[in-house]
């Protein structure tokens, strides 16, 4: 382990300078906006639901309210949030903070073993750095999930990769306590492990793939038993609009966006790039022959966001763990001169920045 910290050093160090970057462009916006910079980055929109439920636990009645049942949202970040907050002084809010920092650092890590493994030390310090300029990671340093979940899953797929099966189950069972999109990573997980298995007939493959998808259908059973339905949990998210129509929703959104919309909100239109750029980067992972491991939870990410009838303007966001699709970047830049290379990720810093900044202090609604 310490070895492998050293390592990814230079990863680390590059992904918190262009965080520490982002940080300042957007206390210095935020000072000449009069708001301060801690309320925005923990305690706005999700991180009140999040911090709500450690405070007081889930709803105990599905209800009939729209966008009011805490119960759509999983269980592991509040549940770390309330002991964190046990142990640690401050507010559960600086908690959850604390918490979303310290797990982006963990998933930077990851991210870094993932490259490293697959195409060597200078793509995966690359990928890092990436990760850490996508154009909404300003909310890996807020009290959402993004970071936690990012974390276990690049762990979990770093795991797959090596052959620790066991090791890959039980932290996809962790992400599947952590997002709705766990069910990706579960799936990945559980057909990579099972063919694993049947190839070498290796017992810890067949564990792994058992393991992956437990938390995910535990907490949707756990859902179903609370409000006295065995559908509960998609009835909830029923409540908030967001059924899976396979992409229709999406289509028609992308159509109005960058057909016919005669003036569209910037932050709506960042976000129907950053979705026809994901499709785009899944196909070159296809061309690039990534494992097979990274090509189901990428692709399964994309079927379950790009899926959704649910609310659009978070879409970027729902994708920041889908961190793969960056590796075919990542390598071409690996191999770019240095000019070019520092052109690219002084022109990805800035946009990053900027944007990232309008999202927290200027666009009206959640990131």
């Amino acid at each position: 382990m310490l070895r492998s910290l050293r390592a990814a050093a230079p990863a680390l160090a590059g992904y918190l300078l262009v965080r520490l970057a982002g940080l300042a462009f957007l206390a210095q916006l935020a000072h000449a906006k009069g708001h301060g910079v801690w309320p925005t980055l923990a305690t706005s929109w999700d991180s009140n639901w999040y911090l709500g439920i450690a405070a007081h636990g889930y709803a105990d009645e599905l209800g009939t309210a729209v966008n009011a049942n805490n119960l759509a949202f999983f269980p592991l970040y509040p549940l770390l949030v309330k002991g964190l907050a046990a142990v640690v002084p401050g507010s559960p809010a600086s908690a959850g903070l604390l918490l979303a920092v310290g797990c982006s650092f963990v998933a930077a890590w990851g991210v870094y073993a993932v490259g490293a493994r697959l195409h060597g030390h200078r793509t995966g310090t690359l990928l890092a750095v990436l990760w850490g300029l996508l154009p909404v990671a300003a909310v890996q340093w807020t009290g959402y999930t993004e970071s936690l979940f990012t974390a276990l899953c690049a762990w979990s797929l770093y795991a797959a990769l090596t052959d620790r099966w066991v090791a890959a189950g039980l932290l996809a069972s962790l992400a599947g306590l952590t997002r709705p999109t766990g069910i990706a990573l579960a799936a990945a997980i559980t057909l990579t492990g099972l063919l694993a298995a049947r190839r070498t007939r290796c017992p810890r493959a067949l564990a792994g793939a058992l393991l992956a998808p437990v938390g995910w259908l535990g907490y949707v059973a756990w859902v179903g038993a609370r409000v006295g339905r065995p559908d509960g949990y998609f009835a909830v998210q029923r409540l908030w609009k967001n059924e899976w129509d396979g992409g229709r929703a999406t289509l028609l959104e992308l159509r109005q966006q960058l057909v016919y919309e005669p003036r569209p909100h910037l932050f709506v239109l960042a976000v129907s790039a950053c979705l026809v750029l994901a499709v785009v980067m899944y196909v070159l992972s296809l061309t690039d022959r990534q494992p097979l491991v990274l090509l189901v939870f990428t692709g399964a990410m994309l079927v379950v966001v790009l899926g959704s009838a649910g609310v659009y303007f978070p879409r970027a966001r729902f994708l920041l763990p889908a961190f793969p699709l960056l590796l075919p970047l990542a390598v071409s830049l690996a191999r770019a001169a240095r000019d070019r290379l520092l052109v690219v990720l002084v022109s990805a810093g800035l946009l990053s920045t900027w944007l990232s900044a309008y999202m927290l202090l200027i666009w009206p609604g959640p990131p």
